[in-house]
């Protein structure tokens, strides 16, 4: 193999490194913005939950009906 034809495959290949790692980001960037989305619908369910929290204790502490 030539010098010149080494350094045409080598060439080659950092091209499609290139693009592959490209690829990998592009992925890797939606991946991180679904998982800040999910995390912050997660922040507001949690903060739902304990501002709910309040209203149904009084369902826990009430004693069973007498018929049980």
């Amino acid at each position: 193999m030539t010098l010149e034809a080494r350094v045409m495959d080598l060439e080659s290949r950092v091209a499609f490194q290139d693009d592959t790692i490209q690829a990998l980001n592009d992925v890797l960037v939606a991946q991180q913005n679904t998982v800040d989305r999910l995390q912050m619908q997660m922040a507001a369910l949690l903060k739902r939950q304990e501002e709910m929290g309040g209203q149904f204790e009084s369902f826990e502490e009430e004693a069973p009906p007498p018929h049980y």
